[in-house]
């Protein structure tokens, strides 16, 4: 089959139709994607990079959802600590009790049995509420620890650790306080016994406040890292959009410019296959 020859200007005005229509399509996609890099075939540094950025966001996205969850485990034992320290001032109660009791020759056994019985009672909630001061299974009250990572590296990190909350563990007198009774070995028997247990009472609130503070310390610094996290995402994201979005405006510009530029090249086609028709005309 014979091949058909065009005329060097037929062939220039075509290649130059073409390459304007490939311009076209590539610019209407554009519009329509909203990205100028869309492939690693449209601009593969931009391409890469983009993915790289977008990659360590959603690594980082993940770390910030195990930091939110260690912000909420500091905030429950804190809500513990609080606990445990109303039910310690519960506990002071009870002694005041027992010393007015004390005076009261008439009724001082019954009445500091019954102390005694809630004073236990406060005990054991004390001890409970340290064991049920636990999120996701992670308890700082009972001596629990954590570690957070703040990079995707884990090249840094903040280990949490938790202390013993019980009254044991507080050095509180344990929840088998006895009342007067006949001798001087029962819990509430005499001031002096009174005021050792208060003196502990004392010792285990400071105690409290100590690591009340180091809770707050680490709840700072997660809430900081978390902050840092959620801005750092946005940053790699909003790099990786530069990096691939195509602006609107100028492609907008762009296809009309193009448009144009087609309807003259079909026009500059037609003028260019007129000396091949006046040809026809000779017959």
């Amino acid at each position: 089959m014979a091949s058909v020859q065009l005329s060097s200007a037929l062939q220039a005005n075509l290649v130059s139709l073409q390459n304007t229509d490939n311009v076209l399509r590539s610019t209407q996609n554009r519009l329509a994607t909203g990205m100028r890099v869309s492939n690693a075939l449209d601009n593969p540094a931009n391409f890469f990079a983009a993915a790289g950025h977008t990659q360590r966001a959603d690594l980082m996205s993940a770390l910030k959802d195990n930091i939110g969850e260690a912000i909420q485990t500091v905030k429950e034992a804190d809500k513990g600590v609080s606990s445990v320290k109303d039910l310690i001032e519960g506990i002071r109660g009870q002694l005041t009790q027992a010393r007015t009791a004390l005076n009261d020759t008439t009724n001082s056994v019954s009445l500091l049995t019954g102390i005694a019985s809630n004073y236990n009672e406060l005990i054991r909630q004390l001890n409970n509420t340290a064991n049920d001061a636990s999120y996701k299974g992670v308890n700082f009250l009972s001596g629990g620890t954590l570690s957070v990572n703040f990079n995707e590296n884990a090249t840094t990190t903040l280990s949490v650790t938790g202390f013993n909350a019980s009254a044991s563990g507080l050095a509180i007198t344990s929840g088998t306080a006895t009342g007067a009774g006949t001798t001087t070995s029962a819990t509430f028997a005499t001031s002096a016994n009174l005021s050792t247990i208060e003196t502990s009472l004392n010792t285990a609130l400071a105690t409290l406040q100590t690591q009340s503070a180091n809770l707050a310390s680490n709840l700072t610094i997660l809430s900081s890292r978390n902050t840092f996290i959620s801005d750092t995402v946005n940053t790699l994201r909003e790099g990786a959009t530069k990096l691939t979005e195509a602006d609107q405006n100028q492609e907008g510009a762009n296809l009309l410019t193009l448009q144009t530029r087609q309807q003259l090249g079909i026009t500059a086609l037609s003028i260019s296959s007129q000396s091949a028709q006046g040809i026809l005309r000779l017959f």
